[in-house]
């Protein structure tokens, strides 16, 4: 009876968990990652481990530069594709990787993603 009990317990608390994950929505990101100098914007992402941060506000219609950071980055983010532009590179393992993107129109998500899929950032030009 009472492993039934702590059974019911833990299997709840995992779906709230899972619920709670599940819903919540995605926020621009609050960090300062994006500014514009010279007539271009720059946008720095950080791969290790994940892309950080993963969804980004940036302005559209002007010239655009992705500023890939690594740190001893040996998983699956180094592997990056960027479809939309054409972009597929394998990033060094610590360095900046600067990846220039053509002006984007309003209401255009830009799309990066490891070589397993498994991690994603997006760049939501308004």
């Amino acid at each position: 009876m009472k492993s039934t009990v702590i059974s019911i317990l833990v299997a709840s608390a995992l779906i709230a968990g899972a619920f709670m994950f599940a819903t919540r929505s995605p926020e621009i990101a609050t960090v300062e990652n994006v500014y514009v100098g010279h007539g271009t914007q720059f946008i720095d992402i950080t791969a290790k481990g994940k892309y950080l941060p993963h969804l980004t506000a940036a302005k559209a219609d002007m010239p655009t530069v992705l500023r890939m950071q690594t740190n001893g980055t040996f998983d699956c983010t180094a592997a990056l594709t960027i479809p939309a532009v054409g972009y597929r590179s394998m990033l060094p393992p610590s360095g900046v990787t600067e990846i220039e993107i053509p002006p984007q129109k309003s209401g255009t998500t830009l799309r990066g993603v490891c070589a397993m899929g498994m991690y994603n950032f997006e760049v939501q030009f308004n």
